[in-house]
């Protein structure tokens, strides 16, 4: 093999060529960096230059203008503040008009916002639910319900004997008037005279411990409370015997509510299913029709009178009132179903029973929420309905779901008063 050796000057004059290429290369890169910069820094310079020129044409604009005003000032005699006016009336303008164009798409936005929440949309709404809720309430009767309708034939010869008994000793109007007003008196009157005890007295503490506003009918204003049980009174005898009474003649004119054969417990359960739903339709649709400005004044704020209701309140109302959003969504579904009469009884003592619960002031174990109500009767504009379902598609419930009482409004299954466990968020300085 043959070993080449270079002399140190091509040694040298080969690493003096490669450093050449490489800083020719290095010095080639650098330069167009500083190119792109350069031309950077002249684009720069020229839009800064543009912009120069637009503010040098607005300027001569603005100083034509003045001049403009001070011939105008010369020919017509103005001060040089009127002269400038309109300057500044025209920034104002434009101020104006920016601030104008800014809320009109606001309530562009807002009106895109509330549109799908209108009327007519939230009645389809509610006929959705409730057509799906009767859907699927046909379908349970197919299920649980079968189930418990073999408990009631267990017992079922006993409570038809029963009824055959009454049946053959009383003609069928005194057994009508027995199922719709003595029954659902003695539940009315009794489950009021309990509350009464405790809204009058204070007592027992057992009841008044629970109370929801804390602050209010402790006790209960004597004369507020007499004039409240004489307006009750007259609806009940005047008003609500009057509609039984129409309601018996409309009930056998389509057939005999009192008939021998009691209806099944299927039958029963759908039927008191049906009477939820349509109390809760007509209802929320008759109370926010007397929550309107031109019949509140007239009959319905006598029922708000009372900003802490107690149970006996439930009915207090204006007899034209007392009729419509009262009676009217109670009676009407027996009349549609023809129903039978201890069906007719149940639900009138449900309907009386729910309605005093909701207005009695008490949170109390085991037994429904009143918190929905109650929130009505303090804040006047929410929660109009017995279910919340209208409500929640109405949006009429929005505030209520942002306060401590939507946080109460639950099944309270223990001892404890839900003020307590979840107590009002301090005042400031408190």
């Amino acid at each position: 093999m043959v070993k080449l050796e270079l002399s140190d000057d091509v040694k040298i004059f080969f690493l003096f060529g490669y450093t050449s290429c490489e800083l020719h290369q290095r010095f080639k890169i650098r330069g167009k960096d500083h190119e792109a910069k350069e031309e950077k820094k002249n684009n720069t310079s020229s839009l800064q230059q543009l912009y120069f020129r637009v503010w040098l044409k607005s300027a001569d604009r603005e100083r034509t203008n003045q001049k403009s005003y001070a011939v105008v000032n010369k020919r017509f005699g103005l001060s040089s503040c009127e002269a400038a006016a309109p300057t500044e009336r025209s920034r104002d303008m434009t101020a104006k008009t920016k601030a104008s164009d800014t809320r009109g798409s606001a309530a562009a936005v807002s009106s895109r916002q509330e549109g799908p929440g209108g009327l007519w949309d939230s009645v389809k709404k509610a006929a959705f639910v409730i057509g799906s809720g009767i859907f699927f309430l046909a379908a349970f009767g197919n299920s649980l319900t079968w189930h418990l309708q073999k408990v009631w034939g267990a017992s079922g010869d006993f409570w038809q004997n029963l009824w055959t008994k009454l049946y053959l000793t009383f003609e069928g109007h005194v057994l009508f008037c027995f199922g719709t007003v003595l029954i659902p008196s003695l539940a009315f009157w009794g489950l009021n005279a309990l509350l009464l005890l405790a809204d009058t007295s204070g007592r027992p503490y057992f009841i008044t411990r629970y109370r929801i506003q804390v602050d209010k009918n402790n006790p209960v204003d004597p004369a507020k409370l007499s004039h409240a049980v004489r307006s009750v009174l007259f609806n009940w005898v005047f008003i609500s015997g009057p509609m039984v009474v129409v309601c018996y003649y409309l009930m056998t004119w389509r057939g005999n509510p009192c008939g021998p054969e009691l209806p099944t417990f299927h039958w029963a359960l759908m039927e008191l299913a049906f009477f939820s739903i349509l109390e809760e339709v007509m209802f929320y649709y008759s109370h926010r029709l007397f929550h309107h400005s031109s019949l509140y004044k007239h009959y319905h704020k006598q029922h708000h009178e009372w900003t802490a209701p107690i149970g006996i309140v439930s009915i207090y109302a204006h007899p034209l009132e007392h009729m419509i959003s009262n009676m009217l969504p109670v009676v009407a579904g027996p009349v549609i179903l023809g129903s039978h009469i201890t069906t007719t009884s149940v639900w009138y003592c449900l309907a009386l029973v729910s309605t005093t619960i909701s207005h009695c002031g008490y949170h109390l174990p085991f037994l429904p929420s009143p918190e929905f109500h109650d929130f009505h009767h303090l804040k006047f504009n929410q929660c109009f309905g017995v279910l919340g379902v209208l409500d929640r598609l109405h949006s009429t419930d929005t505030k209520f779901r942002q306060t401590k009482q939507y946080e109460r409004h639950i099944l309270l299954t223990n001892f404890t008063p839900l003020n307590e466990s979840i107590p009002d968020t301090p005042k400031k300085g408190q």
